[in-house]
């Protein structure tokens, strides 16, 4: 349990230097780029996720379930493109559905990617293997 809170605690604070990347970028791409806010979302989204792999493997997570390195990080990924499905559903209903500021439904979107990309990520990738019962 102590290991989960650590992790758990160590990961929010790379989620949030990710966070800083994706949302700076975001308002970058289209304040000053006049880019779609869905396609800018999506961009700074996978930069923020590069981020957050690159702290994951470094410094957040003691174990990998994955040896291979360019499997792990596909797997990230994917997840993180699961995420980033949840991210864009919940900026598209908040901007089109209820007129809110693309800003705005970013911060809303946060806490629903984080948990589902810090829960299947520890799972999946950075937890050990179950010992098997004697």
């Amino acid at each position: 349990m102590k290991h989960l809170i650590r992790e758990a605690v160590l990961y929010s604070a790379a989620s949030g230097i990710a966070l800083a990347v994706d949302v700076g970028m975001l308002w970058l791409l289209v304040e000053q780029a006049g880019v779609h806010y869905l396609l800018a979302a999506t961009i700074a989204f996978l930069a923020g996720t590069a981020v957050v792999y690159g702290l994951s493997v470094s410094a957040i997570f003691r174990h990998r379930r994955v040896q291979d390195r360019r499997v792990e990080f596909g797997a990230f990924a994917a997840i993180g493109v699961l995420g980033l499905l949840v991210n864009l559903t919940v900026l598209k209903i908040a901007v089109d559905g209820l007129g809110a500021h693309y800003l705005i439904g970013k911060l809303a979107s946060i806490f629903f990617t984080f948990s589902l990309n810090f829960g299947l990520r520890r799972t999946l990738l950075f937890s050990a293997p179950s010992k098997p019962a004697d």
